[in-house]
Parts: C-alpha cells; structure tokens; sequence
C-alpha cells in the first residue's frame, strides 16, 4: 500500500470516528470571533440549567454542573454536528428521578451510586449501538409519539416545580396527588419566596420576548443572587442552595449491590431510546438548516462518550439539548469549538467562582425549569394532528396520559408499545391501485384518481404499495380477489406490479401460492411484472417445498411484455378482446404504445372494497 493510500486511509478513519478532529484540521481563522461568542453564550445558559436541572433529578448543584460541562468535550470530538449542544435535559432528568428513587429507597449515598452506574450504563449501550450501526433507532419513535411523550413529561414538571415557585413542598409522588396538592396546600405558600419566584418568572419571560439573544436563564440567576444578598431574603426564609463545592471531580467508578443491575440496564435502554430521539432530531434540525447532513451511526458513539464523561466525573445522563443548540445557531457557531469554549468557560467558573451559587434561590431555579417545560410542551404539533389524522393524535394523547397516570419509565415503554402498534396498522393496510392509461399521460395511473383511464378487458393490472409479509399477507390477497370479483367483463389475467415489494416473507409466499390456486381454480392467470431480481430467487421450484406451486407464476420485466403476453394468450384462446385491438396486431395498440413504466413514486389510490374482499 503506497504512503498515499495509507494517509488517504487514515484520514477516512479519523473524519469517521472523531469528526471534531477534522473540523480542527479545517478550521478558518474567521470563524474564531463567533465561537467564542457562541461558546460564553451557551455557558451563561448551561451553567444555571445545569443547576437546575441537578434539582429535578434530585442531586446536589455541583453534580448538574458537571453533567453540563464534561460531556461537551466529548461531543466535540466525536459528534457529528457543528451545532449540537449536549447536557443536562428535562425530560431526562425526570426519568432518572423517577426510575432511581424507588431503587434507592431514600439512601442519598446510594441514590449517588446509581445514577453514576446508570450514566455509565446509558454511555455504554450507546457506543454498542452506534458499533452496531443501530442509527435507525432515531426513527423508531414516531414524531406524535415523542410529542405526546415529551407532553407528558412537561406536564409533570410543571406540576412539580410550582409548589417550589410558591415556596411549599409537595409530598406526593403521584401526578394526580400533585394536582390535587396544588389546591390543598397552596395556602402554606412562603409570600416572599413566591413573590421572588413569580418576578423571576415574569423576567424570564420579558426577555426571552424582547431581549432574545441575552442569556435569559443566567440573567435571573445573577439577578435573583444580587435581591437575596442585597435583602437578606434567606434570612426571610427564602429558600437558597448553600454552599456550593468548588473544583474538579475525583474521578471514580461506583460500586452497588449487583442484584440491581438488570434495572438500571432497563431503565439505560429506555434513556438511550428516548433521548437518543430527541437528541438526533435536534441534530438533524439544526444541520438542514446550515446545509449539511449528520450520521446517525456516529451521533450514537458520540452520546455515549458524553455519557461517559458525565459517569467518570460523577454527573448524570446527558443527550442533546435543544434550547442551548438554538441559542449557538443563533449566535453563528461555526464548529464544535463552541463546546470546548462553552465547557471551559464553565470549568472556570466551576473551579474559582462557586461561592456566589450560594445564594441562588431555589424558586428562580423553579422559574428557569418552568419556562423550560412550558417550551417543551407542543401545542402546535397537537393541534396539526388533530387536523391532520386523529388516530395519530389520539395516539399522542394516550402517551401523555401513559407518562401522567403510569409513569416515566412505563410512559416510556407505552411509547414503543405504541409506535409498534402504529407500525402494523399502517403496514398491514398499505395503499393499493388498480391501474390504468390515461389520455394524454404516460405511464400508467391508478383508476381511482383518474376515472377515465382506460383498461384491456380482461385484464386487471394491480399495485400493491408495500412488503407482502405475515401481518398483510392476508389483506393482500383478499384486495386482489376484491379487483377480480369487480372487475368487468370477467378477468382473465391479473398482473400484479411488483416495483414496490422489496420483501416477501414465507407467509407472504404461502399467500401467493393459495391466490394463484385460487385464482386458476377460476380461470384466472396470475402475473407478475417489475420483481426484484434477488426476489425471484424464492419463487424457483425446490427453493422450500412450500413455494413450489409459487413457481408457476408468470415473471415479466415490464408491464407492456406482460401485455404482449396477454394478448398473445388471448388471441391464440380466440378471445374476442372487444375491438380493442386489430386482427393483425400481436403487440400493443397505439393506445398503449408509447407506455412507459409506471414512476416509483406514483401515489396510490385505495381499490374500492367489494363483499369478496373480506375487507
């Protein structure tokens, strides 16, 4: 191997296994000025949500920002996108909490070991999934099912953070007992402390509206700091951190009782899934809009190094977050130098400004999370499903409700449970058509959209638009006999298009073999046009005794030589084809001459249903 290879080679590798690295080795002097800008923006962002966000999965202020600083390293060597913030995350964060406190049944010290072995776990399976090529996972959740996830989790949220914003403490671990909490107990409210909360609250907001590109979350914070030192409001009673530790982690692995670790893999798994979605379609976002793609593959080992880096410096799971990608895309961040900027501007802090935390309020952390969930919530994609298909909406709705009534973890499984159950529905009813020619359009087109598109008597030309497996095989073969029992005058062939079949399961064979029995028992020769090559192979006699009879189907590589056929067939039964076609014609009349190939993308119509159909 010349030396030029071999450094053609190594290249390759290092662009697909640290894509950082390249961009280093790329990087222009002018887009310096707004990394940097970009990178202290996301700081005075991540720092205070880092606080806040260790609150809701019930750890102390310096573990969140650990979790806030440590993984942006790592993303910014290995992950593939030039915008991506990674960090703490709400709807991460409530997981965690909701699936380690049961385990550690109020020990503070075990709770600790267990989410460092559950971060460490998340990073593993990540970077298994990303060298298993697992990529595809991003679009295991379908986006009304995320959306009714993620609705649910910030209902949750919001229903816990107001008895903080008011200054009393919930008890109650159950969403309906929160509500039910917020009315009951409202009147323990602390004044001073919901006072300070509802004005933090009401400044976020203003300049979120009319300051956008000022770090809104680290303003309340300073500001919110500034009133409680200024006013001696903890002396008033008003709820703040205390003491914050101050320099880097010690880096170790946790230890606890090994009989926990099937559910911490559980509960990893659920993480990886769920946050893997959100975080890959924020990537994905964020990169169409500056004109690049991201590779799914490597976002996984990407994340998985982030949690790892979180685990060894005794933070918790991290995954993309969303609102600190938007504010680096707003800022012009050109490359992932804004992470290194943003967590080294943060591990100052971390190190040598600690003792202001102090005085933050707990209430203007409320403030922050709030804000936070009430962004997380998607009104507008609810109101679009219920427009546009109101089973995917009711779909959505039942995984909200699953997260608020069953839990995170099991809202979380609800979730797969019910982007399977979508899966099968759709697939096990794809679109068909029967097709036509259309004056005046090439190709051929489905009857159902085109009422005057012609048809040869006696023959019907079929599209079935998906696979033909075990959870359709059935619908196919009673919507082909539906087209042969409706069809007028009687159907001699039934040629099926296969352009669209990419798979066809034993089941899907066995089907075809009963319909071909079924169909010659009345008269009716089955044809096959446009099969996929490596298809075929399952239709040669001897390849399973049980496809055997599936060899006497008859295979074309278009439609207008299944069509030559018919006609041949025809003609030599001495079938009266209506007048259609001359006496001396052994091709296709000019009608059907100049047929091309139906496009891939031809939209298919529904083939009206008839009592034969069992549809």
């Amino acid at each position: 191997m010349s030396q030029t290879q071999s450094a053609h080679g190594m290249r390759h590798l290092i662009q697909r296994t640290a894509p950082g690295l390249v961009a280093l080795a790329q990087y222009q002097p002018a887009w310096l000025p707004k990394d940097i800008a970009a990178g202290l923006s996301v700081a005075a962002i991540a720092l205070p949500v880092g606080i806040a966000y260790a609150d809701l999965a019930g750890v102390p202020p310096i573990v969140g920002m650990y979790s806030a600083i440590f993984p942006l390293f790592a993303y910014a060597l290995f992950g593939s996108s030039r915008q991506l913030m990674t960090g703490p995350d709400a709807a991460t964060c409530i997981l965690v909490a909701a699936t380690l406190a049961p385990l550690a049944g109020g020990d503070a010290e075990r709770y600790t070991m267990l989410l460092l072995g559950l971060t460490l776990m998340t990073g593993l399976l990540y970077v298994l999934a990303g060298l298993g090529r697992l990529g595809f996972m991003a679009n295991f959740l379908s986006q009304p099912i995320l959306t009714g996830y993620l609705n649910g989790i910030a209902l949750l949220i919001i229903v816990g953070q107001l008895p903080k914003l008011f200054g009393y403490s919930g008890s109650s671990p159950e969403f309906l007992g929160k509500v039910l909490e917020l009315f009951q107990d409202f009147d323990q409210s602390h004044w001073p402390t919901a006072l300070l909360g509802i004005a933090m609250l009401a400044m976020l907001i203003l300049v979120m509206r009319f300051l956008p590109r000022l770090p809104g979350a680290f303003v309340v914070v300073v500001v919110s700091i500034l009133l409680v030192h200024w006013l001696g409001l903890d002396q008033a009673g008003v709820a703040v951190l205390g003491d914050v530790p101050s320099g880097l982690p010690s880096l170790s692995l946790p230890s606890f009782d090994g009989s926990v670790i099937g559910e911490l893999l559980a509960d990893a798994a659920g993480l990886v899934l769920v946050s893997f979605t959100s975080g890959v379609l924020t990537a994905k976002s964020f990169a169409r809009r500056n004109g690049y793609g991201i590779d799914a593959n490597q976002e996984l080992v990407a994340f998985g190094a982030c949690n790892l880096a979180s685990g060894l410096a005794q933070g918790f799971p991290v995954t993309g977050a969303d609102s600190r990608t938007a504010v680096n895309n707003a800022m012009g961040g050109k490359t992932q130098l804004v992470g290194v900027v943003a967590g080294g501007a943060m591990l100052l802090v971390v190190i040598f400004m600690t003792a202001p935390l102090a005085f933050v309020p707990t209430t203007a952390l409320a403030a922050v999370i709030l804000v936070s969930a009430v962004g997380l919530f998607d009104f507008a994609d609810l109101r679009e499903l219920y427009r546009t298909s109101r089973r995917e909406f009711l779909m959505s709705v039942a995984t909200t409700a699953g997260v608020l009534l069953l839990g995170v973890l099991p809202g979380v499984l609800l979730a797969v449970a019910l982007s399977l159950i979508w899966l099968l529905s759709v697939g096990s009813r794809p679109n068909d058509a029967v097709l036509g020619r259309v004056a005046g359009r090439k190709g051929f087109h489905s009857v159902s959209d085109y009422p005057d598109a012609k048809t040869l008597p006696g023959l019907a030309l079929y599209r079935f638009e998906s696979n033909i497996v075990f959870f359709n095989a059935d619908y196919f073969k009673s919507r082909v006999l539906a087209v042969v029992a409706a069809q007028q005058p009687r159907v001699r062939w039934l040629v099926v298009d296969a352009s669209p079949i990419n798979l066809v399961d034993v089941t899907g064979l066995r089907k075809v073999d009963e319909l071909r029995e079924e169909l010659a028992r009345a008269g009716v020769t089955l044809a096959v046009v446009r099969m996929k090559r490596y298809l075929e192979r399952f239709f040669e006699p001897g390849f399973v005794e049980a496809r055997r009879a599936a060899s006497e189907v008859r295979h074309f590589d278009s439609v207008k030589l299944a069509i030559d056929a018919f006609i041949q067939d025809q003609k030599a039964k001495g079938v009266d084809l209506g007048g259609t076609f001359s006496d001396e014609q052994t091709t296709l009349s000019p009608a059907w001459d100049d047929a091309i190939e139906p496009p891939a993308n031809e939209e298919a119509s529904p083939v009206p249903a008839s009592p034969a159909s069992g549809a």
